[in-house]
């Protein structure tokens, strides 16, 4: 590289603000993981002592993380921390009811353990969950990176600023995008490739409702794109798939796209048409 550009690249360094060892970030969300559900934990621990060990050094690891930017919104990292700590039993609660839901939901899923160990759909909504407590607390990008970071692992897009209640049940999962103000009832599942969008993405409506309200046992199947602040789906109602809407629904309602598909047959050699692409 030319030297000028290179000290414009060190001035650059120098200017950054965002000291984030994202590595570490991860390795702080699923040791956490580990310690919240058993059948991910890898090396059991062998006593309570070795359990709140480990809790004592997953407290440190976030308040170093924490420290990392709050400078940049001017939040206290050690009494994000404790907030953190003192809502993981609620955090614990309703993880265990959404994974308890997708396992009664799910014919597939035979064992609780299954769900927790190797569904993407409870392993997204986890991070989301674990990443909304940070974003509520004003911790900035944080949330964003853990939720990034279990899109990058299940193809499930979780804004940390989306309003989930549970339990909560995606099924499938890829291909999900839910957008930062959303806000979802109890008891809804989404099947794959669902989008909860905007119809606008103009910077100017940062801090409007631009994403849609799902009410309690709503059902989303694949394919569905919801967009809009003002778009509430009513409860008990059902989105087939690929369904395009963007206005709102009343409660226990009924929308399917019908696709028209023509099949023809023929036993005709010359009417068989041969395609080459």
């Amino acid at each position: 590289m030319e030297e000028s550009f290179l000290h414009r690249l060190w001035s650059l360094h120098q200017q950054n603000q965002f000291r984030i060892p994202t590595g570490l970030l991860c390795q702080f969300l699923n040791r956490l993981l580990q310690v919240l559900f058993p059948p991910l934990t890898e090396q059991p621990f062998k006593s309570v002592q070795a359990l709140a060990q480990e809790a004592t050094f997953l407290e440190q690891e976030l308040e170093s993380l924490l420290e990392g930017v709050q400078h940049i919104s001017g939040f206290s990292a050690a009494e994000t921390v404790e907030l953190f700590m003192n809502q993981l039993p609620q955090l614990h609660e309703r993880l265990i009811a959404d994974a308890e839901f997708i396992l009664e939901e799910d014919p597939a899923a035979r064992h609780i353990e299954e769900v927790m160990r190797s569904y993407p759909g409870f392993y997204g909504i986890a991070v989301y969950r674990i990443a909304h407590v940070l974003y509520q607390a004003g911790v900035p990008l944080l949330p964003r990176i853990l939720t990034e970071y279990a899109h990058s692992r299940t193809g499930i897009d979780i804004h940390p600023g989306a309003r989930i209640d549970f339990p909560f049940c995606i099924d499938h999962g890829t291909g999900i995008v839910i957008g930062e103000t959303t806000h979802i009832g109890k008891y809804v599942k989404l099947y794959q490739g669902v989008t909860l969008g905007a119809l606008s993405v103009s910077k100017h409506m940062m801090d409007l409702k631009r994403h849609p309200t799902l009410e309690d046992r709503v059902i989303i199947y694949a394919g569905a794109t919801i967009l809009g602040g003002n778009t509430v789906i009513g409860s008990h109602s059902i989105i087939g798939g690929n369904v395009w809407l963007t206005e709102s629904v009343p409660p226990y309602s009924r929308l399917y796209h019908r696709a028209q598909i023509k099949v023809s047959r023929s036993e005709a050699p010359e009417n068989i048409l041969d395609f080459s692409i």
